[in-house]
């Protein structure tokens, strides 16, 4: 099958851990064995969250004397996609040996209407006490949004129309090579009246992106891999159950978070809306029961997967 793969921040940066280089290069050694064994089997594309690590730069740029103003977060999101790229492509290889793997710095097309410009929900940069994140807010001008028992920045997430390398990332998994790509939802960029593509002030979310790819490429499954087993209706109170196999129908009938579960579970539903194919959220370490449909939260156009005795 050809899968493409939305991988939560988790599997760079666990929640309460520093931000230092040593720990998210062990981090994603980790998550790269069980991403291998997908890679055996399957064609694979890989996406990444990029959160705490562009909120990191963005910081460090707002704070340094030597700038007359930060780096604007198009540029600090390619920088992630390097960065981060960087450490997947090289354990893949590790993993992989014999194996062509890339890790693209890709762009992602958005539209300069976009509602999201005026409203931030999308968290970036790292955890804080509501009284440390409002003064950082006012030091910086940030907008600050609870984010669990923290306080975390939002910055504008507008919607993905399309990643503007598609047709190269169709053509390198065509020659059998595993790609990195489309890391913390894409560069976003618009397109002027002239067809120019310059890029925004903002941050696409990285599932909703993975999800339009995942339709472009015409990938079999669309896996959202984080570090919760599966989806909860009722999360948090008495009546919490875990989500086995559903369709979209049933879970847009549900509450969920804008800042967390609530883009996973949109990106998922709009991939079977559109495809009729197989989505699933749950636990990256479950990834190959996820695909053979004994973990995870399934979500078909009939809640059943798979659907014949060949997959």
């Amino acid at each position: 099958m050809r899968v493409i793969v939305a991988l939560g921040g988790n599997a760079v940066l666990r929640r309460g851990q520093r931000p230092d280089a040593e720990q998210q290069i062990a981090n994603v050694a980790a998550s790269v064995k069980e991403l291998a064994r997908l890679a055996e089997r399957h064609e694979l594309i890989i996406t990444h969250g990029n959160g705490p690590q562009i909120g990191l730069l963005a910081l460090q740029s707002a704070s340094d004397p030597g700038l007359s103003r930060p780096y604007p977060f198009d540029t600090l999101g390619a920088q992630t996609q390097g960065m981060i790229g960087y450490w997947m492509q090289q354990a893949l290889q590790n993993a992989l040996p014999g194996r062509q793997v890339i890790a693209m710095v890709t762009q992602t097309l958005v539209s300069a209407v976009d509602p999201a410009f005026g409203d931030p929900t999308k968290f970036v940069g790292q955890v804080y006490d509501r009284e440390e994140a409002e003064k950082l807010a006012g030091e910086y001008g940030w907008t600050i949004r609870p984010d669990g028992d923290h306080w975390r920045r939002v910055v504008p997430s507008p919607a993905p129309r399309r990643v503007v390398e598609t047709r190269l990332i169709r053509r390198l998994l065509r020659e059998g090579v595993v790609v990195v790509c489309a890391g913390g939802g894409g560069i976003p960029v618009i397109r002027d009246e002239h067809g120019r593509l310059s890029g925004v002030e903002a941050v696409v979310d990285k599932d909703l992106t993975a999800s339009v790819l995942a339709e472009a490429l015409e990938c079999d499954a669309f896996l959202v891999l984080t570090d919760v087993p599966r989806v909860m209706r009722g999360f948090g109170t008495p009546l919490q159950r875990e989500i086995a196999h559903t369709t979209p129908h049933e879970l847009r009938a549900l509450d969920f978070p804008a800042g967390s579960m609530g883009p996973k579970v949109e990106a998922a539903c709009r991939f079977v809306e559109t495809t009729g194919d197989m989505a699933a959220i749950g636990r990256l370490d479950q990834s190959e029961r996820i695909l053979d449909g004994s973990a995870g939260t399934i979500v078909t156009p009939n809640a059943r997967w798979p659907l014949t005795s060949t997959l």
